[in-house]
């Protein structure tokens, strides 16, 4: 695989985002940009899907707005079917312009999340070593959460390269691993970690990097059950509770 990379595809699953969606695209869009000034990402096919997850407010119009951002729609209110609706329309529009499977990364986050202009770049350097799978870090935003809170979650939270943990606001991997793991599975919850203990069952090598951490929404109140909210709301009520994982 290395030096194999043709095209990198971002999926981004909102439910009910307008007030962050913005703010989203626009950390991607700079990582896009950063992307483009490296000789290695220059020539790079990129495309940008965001699925619209039952929203009832104005998110679908706010990535309107965004004219390089493809639109997904999706009723199902699952952030796995909204993951794997966003693999699905990346992969074939890469297919409809010949980039094959091995040569295509996919690299998630969330609408509530900020990347780094560094991001896209170090996924794409994980695609070029040969991994199957990269796991990011992320970062709490600071200004949405008590200081006693953060203090703590920095405390329990390993954020350097090998760390534990598995973050669907920071995850790639390689399209035909992807498929050999058999995508996101159709949850409410953990999809990403099942997609991670599929890859590694099936052999494939994983990443774990501490590089181009992600800012992700310190809400109390999420959208997505088992998520960071209520992570944090756990943290919040038992400054002394136990670590997930996963989390």
């Amino acid at each position: 695989m290395t030096d194999r990379l043709e095209a990198i595809g971002v999926v981004i699953p909102a439910r009910d985002e307008a007030d962050r969606v913005d703010r989203c695209l626009a950390a991607v869009a700079e990582s896009v940009r950063e992307l483009r000034r490296s000789p290695a990402g220059a020539n790079l096919a990129v495309r940008i899907v965001v699925v619209v997850d039952s929203c009832r407010d104005g998110t679908a119009d706010r990535v309107a707005a965004w004219p390089t951002v493809s639109p997904v729609f999706c009723t199902a209110g699952r952030v796995g079917v909204a993951r794997a609706a966003g693999v699905h329309q990346l992969l074939t529009m890469f297919r409809r312009v010949g980039v094959p499977a091995p040569r295509t990364w996919i690299a998630n986050t969330d609408a509530d999340s900020t990347v780094s202009s560094g991001w896209l770049g170090t996924h794409a350097a994980a695609a070029r070593s040969g991994a199957a799978m990269l796991l990011g870090t992320v970062r709490p935003n600071p200004a949405e959460l008590d200081r006693a809170i953060e203090d703590h979650w920095y405390r329990v939270h390993r954020l350097g390269d090998d760390h534990p943990h598995v973050h669907g606001a920071n995850l790639g991997i390689r399209a035909d691993w992807y498929r050999r793991a058999g995508g996101f599975a159709p949850v409410s919850r953990q999809e990403d970690v099942a997609l991670v203990a599929a890859v590694e069952a099936a052999g494939g090598r994983i990443e774990r990097t501490g590089a181009s951490p992600v800012l992700t929404s310190s809400r109390l109140t999420g959208r997505a059950p088992g998520g960071m909210a209520d992570y944090l709301r756990r943290l919040h009520s038992d400054m002394d509770g136990p670590v997930d994982e996963a989390v």
